[in-house]
């Protein structure tokens, strides 16, 4: 029976060592890869702010200023800031900004025979634009339209006295550009628009009638967005 006992034991034994033995031997399976890594997608959906400068150029239009001449053009620096937020479906990409921007854009017009001169003068405008693109991955090119303001200037002077006004003008823009997304965050753009603002009306002095000057100019701008 201490035979049979013993040789039960033994034969345990030996099973357990070429089990705890297999155990050690290396895998037979290769290597495990390693996960492929997707970067994620961009998406121009989301706020974001930032700013702007460049040139504008324009022209003044006039009625009831003809013993004067027209308006030299007005140019000048233009830089400022915007804000906005773009939502993106499938490629096209949809959104709304605004802008707010210093200005020095003046023009003169003046007859020395009969001593009377004319200014037209714009230190400030402002736009609330829709845009609407397709995106090209980071390329947007994209076309923006909508309502316009700026403060306007104008001033007349004759022999029989002066008159000026400094009122905010209301009118429209339409333009377009192209933005490009250096980062996630951060975006690039190019820019054109052209806004015309509404005819303003004053009294030329020694005169029974209302002169009307209105304000007409375009602007080619580069921009710097963050895009949350």
């Amino acid at each position: 029976m201490k035979k049979y006992l013993l040789s039960s034991v033994a034969a345990i034994g030996l099973v357990a060592a070429g089990a705890a033995a297999a155990a050690d031997l290396p895998s037979r399976k290769g290597p495990v890869a390693a996960p492929v890594y997707y970067p994620p997608v961009f998406t121009w959906t989301g706020f974001y702010v930032g700013v702007n400068a460049g040139y504008g150029f324009g022209q003044i239009d006039s009625t009831n200023l003809g013993i004067i001449g027209g308006y030299d053009d007005p140019d000048g620096f233009i830089g400022g800031g915007q804000i906005g937020y773009n939502y993106q479906i499938g490629q096209w990409v949809v959104g709304l900004e605004a802008d707010f921007q210093g200005a020095d854009l003046k023009a003169s017009a003046t007859d020395p025979v009969l001593g009377v001169r004319a200014s037209n003068e714009m230190q400030w405008f402002g736009t609330v634009r829709g845009r609407v693109g397709y995106a090209f991955d980071r390329f947007l090119p994209y076309v923006t339209g909508g309502f316009a303001y700026g403060s306007v200037k104008n001033k007349i002077s004759t022999p029989f006295g002066s008159a000026s006004n400094d009122n905010t003008q209301y009118g429209w823009t339409l333009g377009g550009g192209l933005e490009y997304a250096f980062t996630n965050n951060l975006t690039a753009k190019i820019e054109y628009l052209y806004v015309d603002l509404d005819k303003e009306s004053f009294n030329v002095p020694g005169g029974t009638f209302n002169a009307n000057v209105e304000t007409k100019f375009s602007v080619v701008r580069a921009g710097l967005n963050y895009k949350f």
